[in-house]
C-alpha cells in the first residue's frame, strides 16, 4: 500500500527537513501520535520527500498506507482514505477484520461496500441524524486505525490535499483529535500557493493547528550545491559552474523544474546539435516549468501525444483498456508503443500492483496536456469517456456514479442534460449514503445547474428529475447547514413537494413531507407540506399514520398548538395500534412526549417516555430510547427529582456510547452536568462540561451552563468568555420564539443578578420580546422569557413592570429551571412592595430546594428571603433573617460561591443596623432554631438534621448550642422535653 518512488530527480539535499520528519516517525512509534503537513509549490518535492520518509518508516518497522487526492472531479468521497482501506480489506482474512474493526465494521462498510462481501453477517448500523451518523463513521475508522497501530506503528500519507474532498478533510480533522496516545503518524502534502482563505483546506489547517501533535514543514528550493549532482545523475555529464548557476537561477532550486529542464536540454543534445552550435551549457533555458513540459511534449510522436492527451482527460490515473477503447484509430501495438514512449520520457509511470493502470508522473504533465485541447475537443472527449465507462461498468454504474456524473456534466454542451441529471442524482444519493454530505450538495447543485433550474428560486420543480435533485439537495442542506438555517433546506424540499403534489405523485409527496428534518420550537416551515400531504394520503393508512406522527411535532413545536398536536397524536397512535406498527407507535409516543415537555405537561412526558422504554426493550430503536430518557430526565430535574434524572442520564450514557452518537453523547454529558450544577458539585460539573465540549465544542447548552457555573464561582473572565460565545451564537439565530432566544432572555438576567453588571440586559429584553410577541411560542420558552423579564424588573427596581410580570408568572411556581420559579416570584413580589407574598414565595422555593438538594439555588433563596424580611422588619423578621443569612453563608462558603458571599456581607451589615425585636417563639427561639429543635426531639443526629434542612453540620451544631442556651437545657434530651412542653415538636 506504499507509493513506490517515482522515476525523476534523485533525492538530494533536505537533510534538515528529513531530520525533523524522522523524529516525527520515531515519536509516533513510541505512542506520541503525530500529524505533519508538508507544504510547498508544485514540483518542490513534497511527494518525493514523503516517499523517502515512508522508506525510513518501513525500515523502522512501521506499516505505511498511501492515499492520493485527484485534481479532477469524479472520485468517490473519502478517496485518499478509501484507497488503502480497500486494499487492506482485500488482503486481510475475515477473522482478522472482525478483530481489527470491531463493532465499527458496519459503519465502515458504508464507504467500502466490498467489506460486506468479506463479512456478510454484518448487522446494519442504526439510523441516526446526519451529523451523528458521520461522527460514528469517523469514530469507527479511528478505532480501526488505533487497533492496527496497536501491534505495529502506522504511517498514513495523504498526498495533494489541496484537491481533497471536504468529507476527507473533516475525517482528517477528526483523526487529528484522536492521535494522542496512538502509534500513528499522518503525513499530508499540499500546494500552499493554491490555498486561499476560501479554500476548504484553509479551515482544516486552522483546526489542525490547534492540536498539540501538529507540525508543519515548508519545503523551499534546493540549495545550489545540489544542482550539479542532479544534472550529473540525469544527463551523465559533469556540468560547468555556468550551467549550474543558469539552471539554479531560472528555477530557484525547484527540483521538478530542474529535472524537466535537464531532460529537455539532454534530449536536445541527443537529438543532434549541428556543427558550430553551442554545447549543453549554452542552450536556452525556457522561463517556466509548463513551457518546459510543453517543449518536451513537442518531442513526442503525434500518435503518443494524442493518446496521452486522451489519457489526461480521463484523469491522473488511466486504464489501458479504457484508453484503447477511446483510441479506435490506433492498433494495440501502436497503443503499446505510445505507452512505452511516454514511459521512456518519464511522462507517465506504471501504478504498482494495478495491472494495466498508469498515471502521469506529475500533475503538471496532465495539466499541460489538458490545456492544449480546444474546448470543443475536450467536451467531446468527456462524452466519449462517459459512454465508454457506461459500457465498462454495466449494471455497476451507481457505484461509479460520481465519475460518470463528472464526465457527462463536462460534456453537457453536446450531451444534453439527461445523463448529467441522471448521474448527479445517483452520485448525490451515494454521497448521502456514505455521509459525504458536502459532496452530495455539489452533485445535486450541478445537476440542477445543468438543467437550468435556479437554485434559490421558490417555484416548483419543472419535471421529475428536477424534483429528485431538489429533494436530494434539501437533504444535503439539512445535513450541512447549521440548525438556525434549516429553513433553507425546508424551502428546497418544498419545491420538490410542490411538484409531486401538483402531479398527484402521492408516494413521493408523502415521502418528502414526512422526511424527518429536525423540528424545533419557533421554526415554522413544515406546516403546509405536512398538512397537504395528509390530504393526499389515504385516511387511516400507514402513510397517514407516519404523517400524523410528524404532525404532532409540527403543531406542538412549530405552531405551539397543543390541542391539535394531541389530536394528531391520538390519531397516529390509533393507526399504529390498529396496524400493529410498533415503530410508528414508538415514534408517535416519542414525538408526543417532546411536545408535552415544551408545553409543561411534564407528568405526561414522564409517563409516555416510560411507555417508550418498555416498548423498545424488544425492539432495536436506540434513538427513541435516548430521546425518552432525555426528556424525562430534564422534566424530572426541573421538578426537583435529581436522583431520578440522574438514573435517566445513566441509562442514556450506555446507549449513546454503544452507537457512538456525538449529539447524544454531548446531551447526556449536559444532563449529568446540569444535575451536578443544581446540587453544587462544581468539580463533577466542570469535568462533565469539558467532556461534552470536547465532543461538541459549539453546543449552546454546554456553553450556557458553563457560563453560569463560572459566574457562580466568581471566575468572571472565564464566565465572560462563555457569555460572549453564547451571544455570538445567538446572533446567528433569526429572532422568534426559539429556545436560544428564551435561554438568552433568562440567562443574561441571572448572570446580572450574580455580578451586578446590567450592561447587557437590553439583549435579554430583545430576546424576550422576540419570544413573547409570537402566539406560537411554546409555554416552556415563554416561561423562560417571562422569568427573565421578571428578573429585569427586579434588577431595575421597576415596581410597575414587576406587577405586570407577577400576573404572568404563576405557572412558574413549583419548578426549578436554572432558577427557582418561586424565588423569582418572591423577588418580583418584593419589588412590587408586597413583602408578605414575597416571604411566602421564598418559603415555597426553600421547601422544593431542600427536598431536591439544590444547594446553590437554596443559598441564593436564603439570601433573597433574608433581604425581604429585613425590608419588612416585622417582629421576628430580623432574627429569622439572621438565621437565613447564617445558613446562606454556610452553603456559599461550602460551595465557594464568592459573588454570593460578597453580597451576604452587605446584607448582614443591613441586618446589624436594625434594632433587635422579640420573636414569637418561646425562649427567644428563631424560626430555624424551632425547626432544629423539632428534629432534635425526633431523635435526629446533627448530620441527619443537616441533610434534611440542607445546611452545614457546623451550622446545625451552632443552632443546637443556641437552643441549649436559650432553653436552659443541659443536653439534647432536655431540649427535646422543652420542645414537647411548649408544643414545638
Amino acid at each position: 500500500m506504499t507509493q513506490s518512488a517515482r522515476p525523476g530527480w534523485n533525492f538530494v539535499g533536505r537533510q534538515r527537513e528529513m531530520a525533523s520528519l524522522r523524529a516525527a516517525v520515531d515519536a509516533a512509534a513510541t505512542g506520541d501520535g503525530q500529524l505533519v503537513m508538508l507544504a510547498g509549490e508544485p514540483g518542490i518535492g513534497k511527494t518525493r520527500t514523503a516517499q523517502e520518509l515512508t522508506a525510513y518508516a518501513e525500515t523502522s518497522g512501521a506499516q505505511v498506507w498511501w492515499g492520493s487526492c485527484l485534481e479532477q472531479q469524479g472520485a468517490p468521497p473519502y478517496w485518499p482514505w478509501v484507497q488503502s482501506l480497500r486494499t487492506h480489506i482485500q488482503q486481510t482474512d475475515s477473522e482478522s477484520l472482525i478483530v481489527q474493526m470491531g463493532p465499527g465494521a458496519a459503519d465502515i462498510s458504508a464507504i467500502i461496500p466490498e467489506l460486506r462481501h468479506k463479512l456478510p453477517d454484518l448487522e446494519p448500523a442504526p439510523t441516526l441524524e446526519p451529523e451523528q451518523a458521520r461522527f460514528r463513521l469517523f469514530d469507527s475508522i479511528s478505532q480501526f486505525f488505533g487497533n492496527l497501530a496497536g501491534s505495529r506503528p502506522l504511517m498514513f500519507v495523504l498526498d495533494d490535499l489541496q484537491w481533497a474532498d471536504q468529507p476527507s478533510l473533516l475525517l482528517l480533522e477528526f483523526m487529528a483529535s484522536q492521535l494522542p496516545g496512538k502509534n500513528i503518524l499522518i503525513l499530508g502534502t499540499y500546494r500552499d500557493i493554491e490555498i486561499s482563505r476560501e479554500h476548504p483546506l484553509s479551515r482544516t489547517l486552522a483546526q489542525l493547528a490547534r492540536s498539540g501533535s501538529y507540525h508543519r514543514e515548508s519545503l523551499g528550493g534546493l540549495e545550489s550545491e545540489y544542482v550539479g549532482q542532479l544534472i550529473n545523475d540525469i544527463s551523465g555529464d559533469e556540468p560547468s559552474p555556468g550551467l549550474v548557476q543558469a539552471i539554479f537561477g531560472h528555477t530557484d532550486g525547484n527540483p521538478f523544474f530542474m529535472t524537466e529542464i535537464i531532460r529537455l536540454l539532454t534530449e536536445s543534445r541527443l537529438a543532434g546539435v549541428p556543427s558550430g552550435q553551442p554545447g549543453l551549457e549554452e542552450l536556452e533555458v525556457p522561463p517556466s516549468v509548463l513551457e518546459v513540459i510543453g517543449q518536451r511534449l513537442n518531442r513526442l510522436s503525434p500518435e503518443c501525444e494524442s493518446i496521452l492527451t486522451t489519457a489526461a482527460v480521463i484523469g491522473r490515473e488511466f486504464d489501458f483498456g479504457l484508453l484503447g477503447s477511446l483510441s479506435e484509430e490506433a492498433s494495440e501495438s501502436q497503443l503499446l508503443a505510445s505507452i512505452d514512449e511516454g514511459l521512456d520520457a518519464s511522462l507517465i509511470q506504471e501504478v504498482p500492483g494495478h495491472g494495466d493502470v498508469y498515471q502521469f508522473s506529475h500533475a503538471l504533465v496532465q495539466q499541460t496536456l489538458r490545456e492544449r485541447l480546444s474546448n470543443s475537443r475536450r467536451v467531446r472527449l468527456h462524452l466519449r469517456i462517459g459512454e465508454a465507462l457506461e459500457t465498462l461498468y454495466g449494471d455497476q454504474t451507481k457505484e461509479h456514479a460520481a465519475e460518470l456524473a463528472y464526465h457527462f456534466t463536462e460534456a453537457a454542451p453536446v450531451a444534453g442534460s439527461d445523463k448529467p441529471a441522471r448521474y448527479t442524482i445517483l452520485a448525490g444519493e451515494k454521497s448521502l449514503e456514505t455521509y459525504a454530505y458536502e459532496e452530495a450538495l455539489g452533485h445535486f447543485q450541478k445537476g440542477l445547474t445543468v438543467k437550468g433550474v435556479e437554485l434559490e428560486a421558490s417555484s416548483p420543480a419543472p419535471d421529475p428529475e428536477a424534483a429528485a435533485l431538489l429533494y436530494g439537495l434539501g437533504r444535503a442542506q439539512a445535513a450541512t447547514l447549521m440548525r438556525h438555517r434549516l429553513n433553507v433546506a425546508y424551502a428546497t424540499m418544498h419545491r420538490a413537494f410542490d411538484f409531486y403534489a401538483g402531479t398527484d405523485d402521492v408516494a413521493n409527496a408523502v415521502q418528502v413531507a414526512g422526511y424527518p428534518l429536525y423540528t424545533f420550537p419557533g421554526n415554522r416551515v413544515a406546516k403546509e407540506s405536512v398538512a397537504r400531504a395528509l390530504q393526499l394520503a389515504p385516511p387511516d393508512s400507514p402513510e397517514a399514520g407516519r404523517l400524523l406522527s410528524r404532525h404532532v411535532l409540527v403543531m406542538g413545536l412549530e405552531e405551539g398548538d397543543y390541542t391539535r398536536a394531541m389530536e394528531a397524536y391520538e390519531n397516529a397512535l390509533a393507526i399504529a395500534q390498529r396496524t400493529a406498527d410498533l415503530t410508528l407507535e414508538i415514534r408517535t409516543l416519542t414525538n408526543s412526549s417532546m411536545v408535552d415537555f415544551w408545553h409543561l405537561h411534564w407528568e405526561e412526558t414522564v409517563a409516555k417516555t416510560q411507555r417508550v422504554i418498555e416498548l423498545t426493550q424488544g425492539h432495536a430503536d436506540p434513538l427513541s430510547q435516548l430521546s425518552a430518557n432525555f426528556w424525562a430526565g430534564v422534566a424530572l430535574l426541573h421538578h426537583g427529582d435529581p436522583e431520578a434524572a440522574q438514573k435517566r442520564a445513566s441509562d442514556m450514557f450506555s446507549t449513546a456510547r454503544d452507537i457512538r452518537d456525538r449529539y447524544w453523547l454531548a446531551t447526556v454529558h449536559w444532563l449529568r452536568e446540569m444535575t451536578s450544577i443544581y446540587k453544587g458539585d462544581w468539580n463533577s460539573a466542570r469535568e462533565l462540561n469539558d467532556q461534552g465540549l470536547l465532543i461538541s465544542q459549539s453546543d449552546n447548552r454546554l456553553l450556557g451552563t458553563r457560563m453560569l457555573m463560572e459566574h457562580e464561582l466568581g471566575n468572571e473572565d472565564e464566565g465572560r468568555e462563555f457569555l460572549e460565545r453564547l451571544l455570538e451564537s445567538l446572533g446567528l439565530v433569526t429572532p422568534g420564539p426559539k429556545y436560544e432566544q428564551g435561554s438568552a432572555a433568562l440567562m443574561i438576567p441571572i448572570i446580572a443578578r450574580i455580578t451586578g453588571n446590567m450592561d447587557q440586559l437590553h439583549l435579554a429584553e430583545t430576546a424576550a420580546a422576540a419570544v413573547l410577541s409570537e402566539e406560537s411560542a411554546t409555554p416552556f420558552i415563554a416561561q423562560r422569557a417571562r422569568l427573565g423579564m421578571g428578573l429585569i424588573a427586579v434588577l431595575r427596581g421597576d415596581a410597575e413592570r414587576a406587577t405586570q410580570q407577577y400576573a404572568e408568572l404563576g405557572p412558574a411556581a413549583g419548578i426549578c429551571s436554572l432558577i427557582s420559579g418561586d424565588r423569582v416570584l418572591g423577588l418580583v413580589a418584593q419589588t412590587m412592595g408586597d413583602l408578605d407574598k414575597a416571604s411566602a414565595h421564598f418559603e415555597d422555593a426553600a421547601t422544593l430546594l431542600i427536598k431536591a438538594g439544590y444547594k446553590p439555588e437554596l443559598a441564593w433563596t436564603y439570601h433573597d428571603h433574608a433581604g425581604s424580611l429585613l425590608d419588612r422588619n416585622a417582629p421576628g423578621d430580623r432574627a429569622r433573617a439572621m438565621d437565613l443569612l447564617e445558613e446562606s453563608t454556610s452553603l456559599a462558603s461550602e460551595l465557594s460561591m464568592r459573588p454570593l458571599m460578597a453580597r451576604l456581607a452587605v446584607v448582614r451589615e443591613t441586618a446589624d443596623s436594625l434594632p433587635t425585636q422579640s420573636t414569637a417563639y418561646p425562649g427567644g427561639l428563631t424560626q430555624r432554631e424551632v425547626e432544629v429543635i423539632r428534629l432534635v426531639a425526633a431523635g435526629r443526629t446533627d448530620r441527619e438534621i443537616a441533610e434534611e434542612l440542607v445546611i452545614g453540620v457546623r451550622t446545625v451544631s451552632t443552632h443546637v448550642g443556641n437552643i441549649l442556651n436559650k432553653t436552659g437545657a443541659a443536653n439534647r434530651a432536655e431540649a427535646a422535653s422543652y420542645a414537647v412542653r411548649h408544643d414545638l415538636s
